[in-house]
């Protein structure tokens, strides 16, 4: 696919334009500091992407102010005391050290206890945590996209969790396969639910249009309040680069 890239200034914002052979325009604003980012047809001109953006401005700075106020973590360090969350509730890490295999395990609605080998540095205590949050998630997936599956009339063929720094899900259409951000282990399980939800839906209409909402609004009546759940949680600190 032959893609060319470039910045233009629109009242005063940067935007990022990628041309690329599609055949719609597409607009999105993306965390944490409302990078502006379009993806446009190779056909289309400056100018013509310029009044896309102004048309947009409105949309474009209520989603730059959103990203502004959302709260944000600093970076976790992976020592006792430290905040972290877990299905939307926020709890106090233990670590603790010992000769067995690493682990971490819930003590009721306040404490998550990692408990790992002597010598285990910060980026290793991660790894821990996020595998744990991992296994949680594969643990609930399969049962949802079961249980979603025929509401839909569509089929997931394969489905998979990573790290993502822009997206809270993705879904490769051809492939028929979605991908979730391993974050949402930290969020309500309705935003879970949302996000696989948006991507199953995909499967029926590729773009955010009228279309796609109206599907929403008839398999899911209550997407807006999760989206709104999810967009008010709190950030995870992430050396973000582009």
């Amino acid at each position: 696919m032959s893609t060319s890239q470039k910045t233009i200034e629109v009242s005063g914002i940067q935007v990022e334009v990628v041309r690329k052979p599609i055949k719609h325009l597409h607009l999105s604003v993306h965390p944490p500091e409302g990078r502006v980012r379009v993806s446009a047809p190779s056909r289309i001109d400056d100018e013509a992407v310029r009044l896309a953006v102004v048309s947009k401005l409105p949309w474009i700075r209520r989603h730059r102010k959103t990203f502004a106020e959302q709260p944000r973590q600093s970076r976790r360090e992976m020592v006792s005391g430290e905040s972290h969350y877990f299905r939307g509730h926020r709890y106090l890490l233990r670590v603790e050290k010992h000769n067995g295999p690493n682990r971490v395990s819930r003590n009721g609605n306040s404490d998550l206890t990692m408990r790992v080998r002597p010598g285990a540095d910060r980026d290793k205590r991660e790894q821990v945590l996020n595998g744990w949050y991992r296994r949680h998630m594969k643990s609930l997936v399969p049962d949802l996209i079961a249980r979603w599956e025929p509401v839909l009339d569509v089929r997931v063929a394969d489905w998979g969790i990573k790290k993502m720094k822009t997206r809270w899900g993705s879904c490769n259409i051809r492939d028929r396969r979605v991908w979730l951000n391993l974050d949402l282990a930290k969020k309500p399980p309705q935003c879970l639910e949302y996000v696989l939800v948006h991507e199953m839906v995909h499967l029926l209409e590729r773009h955010h249009n009228e279309r796609f909402k109206s599907f929403m609004d008839q398999f899911f009546p209550q997407w807006r309040l999760c989206r709104d759940r999810l967009n008010q949680e709190p950030l995870a600190h992430e050396e973000w680069t582009y």
